[in-house]
């Protein structure tokens, strides 16, 4: 079974629109959504992860309603030379990407729960962690 994360941006005219339940329902498609801004007064943003046989058909069902489609190519990476635990983007990692792991304290990074909100790339005082493009 097939898997991509991606982000999809909606117009105004289709933030209303069921149309992830349509990918769930006639595409068969596994949807875990990772970050979403939507407001159907403007364009929406939803990162998320799609898993399934029928991805293709799916994501150009989504092109074909005006959804922009585009993979989500960045990554963050953790420097670990750099890192000091200090802590301070475990507490916004919104996904629990970044952990602290205890009795040691130290600060662990797990890239597959990673949404690449970049928040974690502001909150470190000893820029640790990066976005590779």
């Amino acid at each position: 079974m097939a898997s991509v994360k991606v982000v999809l941006r909606f117009p105004a005219e289709v933030s209303d629109k069921p149309l992830i339940y349509y990918l769930v329902k006639d595409f068969d498609l596994m949807v875990n959504i990772l970050k979403a801004n939507i407001n159907p007064h403007k364009q929406g943003t939803m990162i998320m992860e799609l898993r399934g046989d029928n991805l293709d058909d799916g994501l150009a069902y989504l092109a074909s309603r005006g959804v922009a489609v585009q993979p989500l190519s960045e990554e963050i990476v953790r420097h670990e030379d750099r890192c000091i635990s200090c802590g301070a983007c475990t507490a916004i990692c919104p996904t629990g990407a970044l952990y602290i792991e205890r009795p040691a304290m130290a600060v662990h990074f797990d890239g597959e729960k990673c949404v690449v909100c970049q928040m974690c790339t502001r909150a470190c005082p000893v820029r640790a962690m990066e976005v590779r493009f």
